[in-house]
């Protein structure tokens, strides 16, 4: 039961000995006076006098345990950082239909692949601040950025091809990614586009979006699914210090995420929080009680 309890302000403990000391040596110096007969009621009072020293003691006990905090540590959680931000972007265009990248599973098509891929990475990034991008005709915010890992797998779940248009707008997407991370702080600011297809619907061109990620020192890195757009996906990439990738398997895209996992490594500790329960009240409490008895036997004399 007294497993975990500590002292908020141990030192405070040592104000029972300070006590002690002055109970022994500052004792006050009353006059006296000889009463004859007094035996008579010699033994009533020493045991009166008895009940009220400890008392005394008693209540200043207790006061001084609750001055010094007694608390019980209750439990310990790891509270969020300010870790990498991370947004994936993800093409959602209608060339995502096809089912080429898993040999094992034709069922599949390149969309839901992805998506298992992305789940896995977003569950390794454990203290990074992560939102997700889906880009078509236009580019859609799907989660903004978050700590709740749980909560962004659910909504890659509900991801569908074509729920931002059958186009692809990667340079918008870029854009659009950049603009929601540059007053944003943090060790680093990484972008992570997926496409599979040449960009047919971007309004931003290519120099701005390179400017973009250079004035805001954002990193981006790119994966393109089979040999198109990676000239421009390469460019991107160079431009803004990251690394470029092509995909064409399941296999590849593991060991894609996988490499880009190892090279944006958060480099801080984890901060913890520790819930205590205060029991300070106790024997506040009870030093209370004790006084308010203290004082019915003084007027009781």
């Amino acid at each position: 039961m007294l497993n975990n309890i500590t002292f908020e302000y141990p030192y405070v403990l040592l104000l029972v000995f300070v006590f002690i000391l002055c109970s022994i040596y500052c004792k006050a110096k009353s006059p006296s006076y000889y009463i004859p007969h007094l035996n008579i009621f010699q033994k009533s009072n020493e045991k009166s006098n008895l009940v009220i020293n400890i008392l005394k003691y008693f209540i200043i006990c207790l006061s001084i345990i609750s001055l010094a905090s007694p608390v019980k540590e209750k439990d310990t959680q790891l509270i969020k950082n300010d870790g990498i931000n991370i947004l994936l972007n993800l093409d959602a265009s209608g060339s995502m239909k096809y089912q080429d990248l898993d040999k094992d599973d034709r069922s599949k098509n390149r969309f839901d692949v992805v998506k298992e891929i992305v789940k896995d990475f977003i569950s390794k990034r454990k203290t990074d601040n992560i939102g997700l991008v889906i880009f078509g005709d236009s580019v859609m915010m799907a989660s903004p950025l978050s700590f709740d890992k749980n909560a962004q797998k659910e909504i890659i779940d509900y991801l569908e091809i074509g729920m931002a248009g059958t186009k692809t707008a990667l340079l918008d997407s870029i854009a659009r990614s950049v603009n929601i991370l540059k007053d944003k702080e943090a060790s680093s600011n990484v972008i992570i586009v997926l496409s599979d297809g040449v960009d047919t619907a971007s309004k931003i061109p290519l120099k701005v979006v390179i400017k973009l990620l250079k004035k805001y020192n954002v990193k981006a890195y790119t994966i393109g699914i089979g040999n198109s757009n990676s000239v421009v996906l390469n460019q991107i990439s160079q431009q803004s210090n990251a690394k470029s990738y092509i995909a064409y398997s399941k296999d590849d895209l593991i060991v894609i995420y996988d490499d880009i996992n190892k090279l944006e490594k958060s480099k801080i500790d984890q901060n913890k929080i520790i819930l205590k329960d205060y029991l300070f009240f106790y024997p506040l409490f009870f030093a209370v009680f004790a006084l308010i008895f203290l004082i019915y036997l003084k007027n009781k004399e």
